[in-house]
């Protein structure tokens, strides 16, 4: 493989947002992998991007599954040698608008387990492929209800608290690295997707590129931020 061609990954880009950066990563010259849990509608979305002469494997990765996530770890490691740009996108709500009390609490287990959890296997497995090369970009999808402010109002409460620890995890993963690898948190506003329903007033396209400035961010850019739009907002 060329030395210098940057290679991206994305996880949940089978469809909606993530589907929108993996093109939108091949589109701007990097070689992008595209993973999701399920080996047929990841297959079928890498091979449509293929047809558009954009250069997208797919490899099979379950982020609720830590061999699933070592494994892919590895076969990235053994195909490309090299992540120069981690995109931790997959995530589920299933908050049916119960009180987190009330709920039943393998729903929040299961949230934690993907949006949190999910993220942090993936960056403890991948990042070792960014601190042999001495440079990473990574952004973790978070919502603006992972803020704090969010806390104080009642509603959504596994997929708040899913995020709001997820930002947490952004942030100490920041103060524990070096400036070569960056990581920062972006709120995509309110999208049209599976998980957004169809009266959502953004699209994935704008979705992705108020992510993807994230992903080239020079030396100097930022680290352990949260991010929408391009501008810093508050955690």
């Amino acid at each position: 493989m060329e030395k210098h061609t940057k290679v991206a990954l994305v996880t949940g880009g089978n469809r909606g947002i993530g589907y929108e950066l993996v093109r939108q990563l091949a589109l701007d010259g990097f070689k992008v992998i595209l993973t999701s849990r399920n080996s047929q509608s990841g297959h079928e979305a890498a091979q449509k991007l293929k047809e558009s002469h954009l250069d997208v494997s797919f490899v099979m990765m379950d982020i609720s599954n830590e061999g699933s996530i070592r494994q892919a770890a590895a076969t990235v490691s053994e195909q490309y040698g090299r992540l120069d740009v981690l995109i931790n996108n997959a995530g589920i709500y299933l908050d049916k608008n119960q009180k987190l009390v009330d709920m039943d609490p393998s729903a929040l287990e299961k949230t934690l387990e993907t949006n949190f959890f999910g993220a942090y296997h993936v960056i403890r497995s991948f990042m070792p492929l960014m601190e042999q090369q001495a440079y990473g970009r990574i952004i973790n999808v978070s919502s603006e209800y992972g803020a704090m402010s969010e806390m104080s109002s009642p509603g959504v409460g596994a997929y708040k608290l899913s995020k709001f620890i997820l930002n947490g995890l952004t942030q100490l993963i920041a103060a524990e690295s070096n400036n070569d690898i960056k990581i920062n948190a972006v709120d995509p506003g309110w999208v049209s997707s599976d998980m957004g329903g169809p009266s959502a007033p953004r699209t994935p396209q704008q979705a992705a590129r108020s992510i993807l400035w994230l992903a080239t961010t020079e030396p100097e850019g930022p680290s352990g931020g949260f991010f929408k739009d391009g501008k810093q907002i508050d955690w």
